[in-house]
């Protein structure tokens, strides 16, 4: 073993702790919102001094998921297709972000909690781009409404989301396709062009 071995290792090793804790947060917080930094910590592993090696407090931990997820957000929304009509790219925006949602519900619906939304919200710059780009275009085609000024639409949008992925039960059956509507329906489209729109984006 080299000199310069050691060090790496450590290293490597930091990293993959720090993941570990922010895994077992997600898990552990959903299982119970109230699970304490110890219970985090063994759920990891770890002990507690190894957390707070990692994370000030609790609290620092929780907006490190929070991060971590947004971000995951962000990776997702760009690999999204958004070709075709605007509804269409909506939709399949929406499946996506849903999907990536649904397997960390709790961290999800923390991160767009009115304590954190805020700060949730900058993180999320791109997605809300892609968002306010695939609501124009469909004020342009004239695929989305055109009632309302297009940040309006899109900030509509926004909190639909919020809305199913913080108060939606992803075990439901077809959570993910209420989810679309939702967002669809405050889009401007009536229940019968969500529902087509939704069966092509699935396909």
């Amino acid at each position: 073993m080299t000199d310069s071995s050691a060090p790496r290792r450590t290293r490597r090793d930091a990293v993959a702790n720090r993941a570990g804790l922010l895994t077992a947060a997600a898990q552990t917080l959903a299982a119970d919102p109230n699970a304490s930094v110890d219970t985090i910590a063994r759920a990891a592993g770890l002990s507690r001094r190894a957390l707070y090696s990692h994370f000030d407090d609790r609290d620092a931990l929780i907006r490190e998921m929070i991060h971590a997820g947004a971000e995951r957000f962000n990776v997702v929304a760009d690999t999204v297709d958004d070709d075709g009509p605007a509804p269409l790219a909506l939709a399949r925006l929406a499946l996506a972000l849903w999907e990536g949602a649904a397997h960390v519900q709790f961290a999800a619906a923390v991160a767009l909690d009115d304590s954190h939304v805020g700060e949730t919200a900058a993180i999320l710059t791109p997605v809300r781009r892609r968002v306010l780009e695939i609501v124009d275009r469909g004020r342009c085609e004239g695929t989305l409404r055109g009632d309302l000024h297009v940040t309006t639409v899109a900030r509509l949008v926004e909190e639909a989301a919020r809305t199913v992925i913080t108060r939606l039960d992803s075990s439901r059956p077809d959570a993910a396709g209420v989810a679309v509507r939702a967002i669809l329906g405050v889009a401007g489209l009536g229940w019968r062009e969500a529902d087509a729109v939704l069966a092509e984006a699935r396909a």
